[in-house]
């Protein structure tokens, strides 16, 4: 039996957890208590097709809608078309209750001022979820012109407050059985990852490896986030992302021997993303990517030894930052970010050496630091190690999900920890 088919025999569709109505309740009297501190009446929060998709996380689901959750009460659902209900009420004959029972159709800006105006909450103090930044890529916000209008044209006596940071500082921290979705995730990101391996072989094609890999993880009853799968192969290549094939009329890489193959996959399991960095060597490469491969796992330990309750964010970049440093490497991508929106942390540490390179006035215009340094860890919080170290235009990107304990962390993933080696 193959490494894959053994990791694979280890998950069961049958016993993948689910999050039950006492996880709704945490998540709606948990914010409900921000309300009250905050002064609000009630929160609205749609998903305005956004990376997060901030609603599902008061629906357990995505249905293109709004959701007001008042200050006590029950959340009131908006959505765009009868269709999405009828998926909602199909899962309930299979045994899956909806989080909400109150559901609607419309999900305009008029639409959620009419439903306010019908809870009594009109003239009342309501926090708005998804003003900038909200991901990255987003910081401007989520909130298209035509709702806002629609919403504020017919409650123009409601007193809207951003409600974005208190809500996603909410979500940072996950509960237990968020963590069991997770740790589900991480799995499948294994055996994704170990997919990815055995697709790795010179005449290969790019295709024929994001084509593994993500037939892995939809065949676990996994799905994937934005950017889904990024993935770049070759012996020198810094770009990063989803392959160039995928949006143009450009023909799929074919792998070769002294290849780096490069992956980020964003496994996501009933809203938890795990999230990790694959990379596969198709031997023999040469010297200065193996130099990059041991800096960006010691650069990877150091953030694994960092990572405790009570640490600021900025501390662990720090940590992850100095072999970098030391080994004379520079980082395209950033070090580490925490899973669900927070705080990103880059490192502009040698970067001199792009002088003269196609990089130089591209990463001239980059501001390489740490969104929101001071954020203190907090156990439940989950952290993206995520390290790479360049030289020049050879990059080795390696990392996995990490949770914070009442003591340190512990690590969801070892596979992806380190570069993979392969034989030509």
């Amino acid at each position: 039996m193959s490494a894959t088919s053994q990791r694979t025999s280890l998950l069961s569709l049958d016993s993948a957890p689910a999050l039950s109505l006492k996880e709704r309740d945490r998540r709606w009297h948990g914010l409900q208590q921000l309300m009250r501190e905050r002064g609000l009446d009630a929160i609205v929060v749609g998903s305005f097709r956004g990376r997060e998709l901030y609603e599902s996380y008061l629906i357990d689901d995505f249905l293109d809608s709004i959701v007001i959750l008042p200050e006590s009460g029950d959340a009131v659902m908006l959505t765009i078309s009868t269709g999405r209900v009828s998926r909602v009420l199909e899962s309930q004959r299979r045994g899956f209750e909806p989080w909400v029972k109150d559901m609607r159709i419309g999900a305009r800006g008029r639409d959620t001022a009419d439903l306010l105006t019908e809870m009594g909450l009109d003239k009342g103090r309501i926090g708005l979820v998804g003003f900038g930044p909200t991901a990255p890529g987003e910081m401007d916000g989520l909130i298209p012109l035509g709702f806002w209008r629609g919403l504020t044209s017919v409650v123009s006596e409601t007193n809207i407050e951003d409600f974005t940071r208190d809500f996603t500082d909410f979500v940072l921290i996950k509960s237990d059985e968020e963590l069991s979705l997770l740790r589900y995730a991480a799995q499948v990101s294994d055996a994704a990852c170990e997919s990815m391996v055995q697709a790795c072989r010179p005449g290969a094609s790019e295709a024929e490896v994001y084509a593994d890999i993500m037939h892995t993880i939809y065949s676990h009853g996994c799905d994937v986030r934005y950017p889904f799968l990024s993935l770049q192969s070759g012996p020198e290549n810094i770009a990063w992302g989803a392959p160039r094939w995928l949006f143009r009329a450009e023909r799929p890489r074919i792998l070769q021997k002294g290849d780096l193959v490069q992956a980020e996959i964003h496994t996501c399991y009933g809203g938890q993303e795990a999230q990790v960095q694959m990379s596969v060597a198709i031997d023999p490469i040469d010297k200065d990517t193996q130099l990059c491969e041991e800096v960006a796992y010691a650069s990877y330990q150091a953030g694994l030894n960092a990572v405790r309750p009570g640490v600021l964010f900025a501390d662990v970049v720090k940590a992850m930052e100095d072999p970098i440093k030391k080994a004379g490497c520079w980082s395209k991508t950033p070090l580490l970010h925490t899973l669900t929106f927070g705080s990103t942390g880059f490192t502009p540490v040698n970067r001199d050496q792009l002088v003269g390179t196609s990089e130089e006035w591209l990463e001239a215009n980059a501001e390489p630091g740490i969104r929101r340094p001071d954020l203190v860890l907090q156990p439940g919080m989950c952290l993206e190690l995520e390290p790479n170290a360049c030289i020049g235009m050879k990059r080795v990107n390696v990392g996995a999900a990490v949770v914070v304990t009442k003591a340190a962390c512990v690590e969801l993933n070892q596979l992806p920890t380190r570069v993979r080696h392969v034989s030509a």
